[in-house]
């Protein structure tokens, strides 16, 4: 038994194939397939079921690449001790982030951390949250980006800033004559939202009280994937939709935002890893390096309201 072999176990119950596995180990097909096969053979055990599609492990696979799993953690963990010790970051992170923090927030400090660190590679994905948990236990991702609390006993979270809510409004919405504005005063039928499956959306609802108007989704006007569909369908149609702090662009958004009375409602942005991840040092610099880019007034949670989006 190698770590080679428990590696390439590890990334086929990922993939759930083996050519995807085989790639994502930057090896020859058959090579992984040869290797997984000595490996059951060895242990006199059949980890994987080949005729179910897509692939899938056996009882026993199941539990034997649980412990493959953290078997590799702990030996990242030896090679992290050792590289602290050197002050050397280097290796490969693969990093999540949630849609509607990617566009804002990773220009603000990816091009500094990658000069600062170039022996990094950071590849960068845009998920939905529940992709980044799902991920990192998996062991599909080292570090994601995303809105807090998870209350997720096997994931670790850091708190990195708070970032307030704020009303895009039209100028034909009643709201655009306000200067500040309620939770009370959001009306569901001018509102426009994300589409399921971002936190924000679930944010914005929790905001409202509208869980209790889960039959009512037929009288929301439109749902976009996308924060600047909203912004542009505000400006140039009516009602409103509610933003992140980030998504402001100077000289531009103004004219349209409406700030909320305190306490603000706010996200909890944190990066989050499973427990058994070790490079803490990472993690450290990381964490001062985004913290520094973000506004002085976002490190402070005391005027704020914090929004949960699991419910």
């Amino acid at each position: 038994m190698t770590l080679q072999q428990l590696q390439y176990i590890v990334a086929l119950d990922t993939h759930r194939h083996f050519v995807k596995a085989a790639e994502s180990c930057f090896v020859a097909q058959p090579t992984l397939t040869l290797q997984v096969k000595k490996l059951e053979d060895e242990l006199g055990v059949i980890l994987f079921d080949r005729t179910a599609q897509p692939l899938k492990p056996t009882v026993m696979g199941i539990e034997f690449i649980e412990r493959a799993r953290e078997v590799l953690r702990s030996v990242d963990a030896l090679k992290e001790m050792v590289s602290q010790e050197k002050e050397i970051l280097s290796g490969k992170i693969r990093l999540g982030i949630i849609p509607t923090l990617a566009p804002y927030l990773l220009p603000l400090f990816v091009k500094d951390f990658k000069q600062d660190f170039p022996q990094l590679q950071l590849m960068v994905k845009e998920m939905q949250s529940e992709e980044i948990i799902g991920a990192l236990k998996k062991d599909a991702l080292d570090i994601g980006v995303m809105v807090t609390p998870i209350e997720d006993s096997s994931i670790r979270e850091i708190v990195l800033f708070y970032e307030p809510f704020l009303v895009y409004t039209s100028e034909q919405s009643a709201l655009y004559k306000k200067k500040t504005v309620t939770a009370q005063d959001i009306k569901l039928k001018e509102l426009w939202l994300l589409n399921q499956g971002h936190c924000f959306r679930n944010q914005v609802l929790n905001l409202c009280n509208s869980h209790k108007h889960k039959s009512s989704d037929e009288h929301f006007l439109f749902e976009s994937g996308s924060i600047e569909t909203l912004k542009n369908l505000v400006k140039k149609n009516y009602g409103y939709t509610l933003i992140p702090e980030l998504a402001v662009q100077e000289g531009i958004d103004e004219h349209f935002i409406r700030v909320f009375k305190e306490p603000v409602p706010a996200r909890e942005v944190s990066l989050v890893t499973h427990h058994s991840f070790s490079r803490k040092l990472l993690l450290q610099r990381l964490s001062d390096k985004i913290v520094e880019v973000v506004p002085e007034k976002f490190k402070k949670s005391k005027k704020f309201m914090k929004v949960n989006w699991r419910s």
